[in-house]
Parts: C-alpha cells; sequence; structure tokens
C-alpha cells in the first residue's frame, strides 16, 4: 500500500501540482528553523546574486525570511521558485515598495511583503 502512495506522490510532483497549506508540518517547520540557532550569525540584508532554483545566502548570515526559506526546504519546498514564477505570472499583484518593473529572484522571497502575498494568493492564509 505504501508503494501506491509513494507512486502517486511522485505522480504529483512530476505534474508539478503545488501542495495545499496544510500539507506544511508546521512543527517540524518550527523545528527546522530551531537547527539555524548559533549558526545563522549576523544580520546581513544585502543584495545578493543567487543561484536558481534552491538559491541561499550563506548560512552564517541572513536576514529572518531566509530562516522560513531554509525551513520550508527541509519540506521539499523551494519558496525562492515559488514567489518567483508566481510574480512572472502576476506581477502586478504584488506590492511596488522597490519601484521594480519585474520580478526579481535573486530578492523577492526574502522581503516579508511578498511572502505574504504570495500565501494569501495561495489561500494559505
Amino acid at each position: 500500500m505504501k508503494q501506491g502512495y509513494r507512486l502517486w506522490g511522485c505522480l504529483l510532483l512530476w505534474l508539478g501540482l503545488q501542495l495545499p497549506a496544510w500539507a506544511i508540518d508546521a512543527q517540524q517547520l518550527v523545528r527546522d528553523a530551531r537547527t539555524q540557532i548559533g549558526r545563522t550569525l549576523r544580520y546581513d540584508p544585502a543584495y545578493t546574486q543567487l543561484a536558481y532554483p534552491m538559491g541561499d545566502v550563506p548560512l552564517e548570515r541572513g536576514v529572518c525570511t531566509d530562516v522560513l526559506v531554509r525551513a520550508l526546504r527541509h519540506q521539499g519546498w523551494d519558496l525562492q521558485q515559488r514567489i518567483h514564477e508566481d510574480m512572472r505570472r502576476h506581477f502586478s499583484a504584488y506590492p511596488r515598495h522597490w519601484g521594480l518593473r519585474r520580478p526579481d529572484r535573486n530578492i523577492d522571497h526574502r522581503r516579508v511583503p511578498n511572502i505574504a502575498t504570495y500565501f494569501q494568493r495561495q489561500g494559505y492564509r
């Protein structure tokens, strides 16, 4: 029976379907975020060129949103990619605080208003 579930899980991932909000294990998210205590030592909001997908600043530095992004990756979520793809399709739905004319995969997922907008748009509220 478990192999059947694995097959369906692989099929859903292959089709690129996004997981609903209840698929996030909140307790695991907190545990994964806590693993960064004592490892992320310096607040650094500097703009940084990142790999894509799964780009990240060095673990020893970052901002509060980097903790969330890293913790979600333990559950298979790449918030960088999800937000970037949604912003590419629906840029006008996102805040215009920074004067951008198009999405920027290096920074958009590190901005709290963009994360909040993404989760609201996906019905994860």
